[in-house]
């Protein structure tokens, strides 16, 4: 993506310093543009925890270089296995719901093991990452053009008039590494000249949709509005919806999938609306192993001051505010679950498939278990 016209990923290494994993801190968007330094794997944990960074795909690329780092620290004590199994693990547990997590530090697991020295597993842990950051844009890039065909066929059925999308959270060019999922067939629409507008969900507690998916698309030049999360019903029944587009934190392996909270709200409106409703993902966030996705999938519960209180700009400084009473308690689910039956179908970097078993199949016959 461009900002202030140099392109930027989520993710990379520093350029004269390959022991620097740089990163933009999402959490100054979007009144400013703040890109930090992590060079040790605690640093890491926090980014990902405390959501410096976040989105499926970008927590999985920032672990694989997470990693990366583990293993340069693993090879400077007396018990390499045992401490990079140990920073795997406290990897694994900074954030539950997004499977890309687990995937991309057991990936680096065992390619790991196969080097035979210690400069040799860091090489193929620098590589990994590498690959997986790679692999995160370049699948991103493949959802777009899968998707964009659904986006010129509502176009072309409305005799090029605009086409109203409406996406919930951020699963954008921030939520991965370059591109992104939901907004990807957004964004290959847009490069096409196809008349487009997003309603961009306000995604609360912590406003993802209007402070970086709207920056998103306003850098991007996209025709947006923001609208409070409520919105999307009436929106739908005076038929200024054509398609929803949302991404996942994990699918299941019969096309359950799980994203920020609110979701399945916006698929209920949807299906009673007659209104499209797509999942855009990567292979990484599909979970082969579970099928029941509102009783198989941890659903993270994060901090209640994140529903209490709210940030924002005040005389050009951002500041933080109590919007409940001090002493009412507040209960704080980041995901829920839209069950498959509610899907229109699953956008892959390998093509758009039915939410089911057999359709996710159909798009990746490797699969063994």
């Amino acid at each position: 993506m461009l900002i202030n016209n140099k392109h930027f990923r989520t993710i990379w290494l520093k350029e004269d310093n390959d022991l620097v994993i740089q990163i933009i801190d999402q959490r100054h968007l979007p009144h400013r543009f703040v890109i930090e330094h992590l060079t040790h794997s605690d640093e890491v944990i926090v980014a990902i925890k405390d959501m410096h960074i976040r989105g499926a795909g970008l927590i999985g690329a920032t672990a694989g270089f997470g990693m990366y780092l583990a293993t340069i620290e693993a090879s400077k004590t007396n018990a390499f296995d045992e401490n990079l199994l140990l920073i795997a693990s406290a990897l694994k547990e900074t954030r539950p719901t997004a499977v890309n997590l687990e995937w991309a530090v057991n990936r680096q697991l065992t390619q790991i093991k196969k080097g035979k020295s210690f400069e040799e597993k860091i090489l193929i842990a620098k590589k990994t990452a590498i690959e997986i950051a790679n692999e995160d844009a370049e699948y991103c890039k493949n959802i777009g053009l899968h998707g964009v065909k659904i986006i010129e066929e509502i176009s072309r059925r409305k005799n090029d008039e605009t086409v109203n999308i409406l996406t919930h959270c951020n699963a954008g060019w921030l939520a991965f590494v370059d591109y992104g999922s939901a907004t990807s067939p957004i964004y290959e629409a847009f490069e096409r000249g196809i008349n487009i507008h997003v309603w961009v969900d306000e995604t609360r507690p912590r406003n993802q949709g209007a402070s970086l998916t709207a920056w998103e698309l306003l850098n991007h030049g996209v025709s947006h509005t923001i609208i409070a999360d409520n919105t999307g019903g009436h929106l739908m029944q005076h038929a200024m919806v054509d398609m929803i587009i949302t991404g996942a934190d994990r699918v299941t392996r019969d096309g359950d999938a799980a994203n920020k909270i609110g979701t399945y709200l916006k698929a209920l409106a949807a299906k009673d609306n007659n209104i499209p409703f797509y999942v855009a993902l990567p292979s990484s966030t599909i979970d082969w192993k579970i099928r029941d996705g509102i009783t198989e999938i941890p659903i993270e519960q994060r901090n209640a001051g994140e529903v209490k209180y709210i940030s924002g700009l005040h005389n050009n400084q951002v500041i933080t505010v109590l919007v409940t009473p001090q002493n009412s308690p507040a209960a704080n689910y980041g995901f829920d679950v839209t069950p498959a039956r509610l899907i229109t179908g699953l956008i892959t970097e390998r093509g758009i498939c039915q939410a089911s078993e057999n359709g996710l199949l159909n798009l990746y016959p490797e699969i063994q278990y």
